[in-house]
């Protein structure tokens, strides 16, 4: 029962995109990525009798008593009670709550929707209780609720990348020492945009094709001796040693990207962020026949893009369909928006949607 005459308040989490460096973090590597203005907000009021009752337009309405098991909420309830579920293994004593939750992260589209949404339910949980856990800690319970609740085998940057956000920077995220530290963007006085590329072909992390992906970087760490493919130091030497075979192929394409995002945070740092751009294709490329985790769609938005000026794209996010970041000057993404449309249109592909964007705040109090 909901305590009569409390407020309701107000968490909100973004979504997140990542400018380079996906599938590093379960590596132990690097990334940056950055805080979408999109966000989801929750509306909470606490209850007496310890359930959680979540509503959401579009969606039936969950209601549960924590901690409870995995596998007792499915569906999109299957996120909020992970997260109730993983408070409560973690010692975090919340209380039940009704929450009204709505979101505009765009789901299916490799923004990070999913721990959007739980990272905004953490904080309402956590601050109904009064409570303010570490964000490093929380990122860890969250990650616990995804993995072990929800059953994605995800890591650690997007929980990351939604907690720390800071405005108008760069998330430089080191995965080992599960440590953001923010670079200063300077898109604007660079003259440059960010610009989402919304495919609209839907991609989904709870089924094999991730943890095939991971299974095999494991696998070659195994293979090399190491902890995790960060610790590997001549590439060349130990991409031999693997052999022509898919592991290799998995392998070279986190370590090489590991690379790429130290190159690019240097870049950034030096205000040079247009260089950036280059480096974006190729990690794309990379991904594409390597990684093997590219759609026709991502692959035609981003050869649409740079064919039309972009300075650079690549798929972001895990994969398997989702969102392109594109690294535009500002007056040509009328033109990069054109030309990927006419490209969509040509081939029958449902229709792209765009989204200029500069980095924003992560989760917090507030809409």
């Amino acid at each position: 029962m909901r305590r009569e005459g409390l407020p309701e308040r107000v968490w909100s989490a973004p979504g997140r995109v990542n400018l380079i460096g996906d599938h590093t973090d379960y590596n132990d590597g690097f990334a940056l990525p950055f805080a979408l203005p999109l966000r989801t907000v929750v509306r909470a009021r606490p209850r007496t009798d310890g359930v959680i009752h979540a509503r959401s337009a579009g969606h039936e309405d969950v209601t549960f008593a924590p901690p409870g098991q995995p596998g007792d909420v499915a569906g999109w309830g299957s996120y909020v009670a992970g997260v109730a579920w993983a408070l409560q293994q973690s010692g975090l004593d919340t209380p039940g709550a009704d929450l009204t939750i709505s979101s505009a992260v765009p789901v299916g589209a490799g923004l990070s929707s999913s721990h959007s949404l739980e990272c905004a339910v953490a904080l309402a949980l956590c601050g109904l209780a009064g409570l303010e856990p570490d964000r490093t800690e929380l990122a860890r319970i969250i990650q616990r609720a995804e993995n072990d609740y929800v059953g994605a085998p995800t890591g650690l940057l997007d929980q990351m990348a939604v907690l720390h956000s800071v405005p108008d920077h760069l998330s430089f995220f080191d995965a080992r020492a599960l440590s953001v530290e923010p670079v200063p963007a300077g898109l604007t006085d660079q003259g440059l945009v960010l610009l989402v590329i919304d495919t609209n072909a839907p991609h989904q992390h709870v089924d094999g094709a991730y943890a095939e992906r991971r299974q095999a970087c494991e696998e070659a760490a195994r293979r090399l001796g190491v902890a995790a493919l960060r610790d590997v130091e001549d590439v060349d030497a130990a991409l031999t040693e693997l052999g022509d075979d898919v592991v290799m192929r998995r392998a070279r394409y986190v370590l090489g990207e590991n690379a790429r995002v130290l190159q690019s945070v240097d870049l950034v740092r030096a205000g040079r962020l247009a260089e950036v751009g280059p480096v974006l294709t190729q990690s794309h490329e990379a991904a594409r026949t390597d990684f093997e985790n590219t759609v026709p769609e991502v692959d035609v938005a981003v050869q649409s893009a740079v064919s039309a000026g972009a300075l650079g794209a690549r798929m972001t996010g895990g994969g398997f369909g989702g969102a392109v970041i594109a690294l535009v000057e500002s007056t040509r993404v009328p033109q990069v928006e054109a030309a990927v449309t006419q490209a969509f249109a040509e081939r029958g592909f449902t229709a792209a949607t765009f989204l200029p964007v500069t980095p924003a705040r992560g989760a917090g109090n507030g809409e």
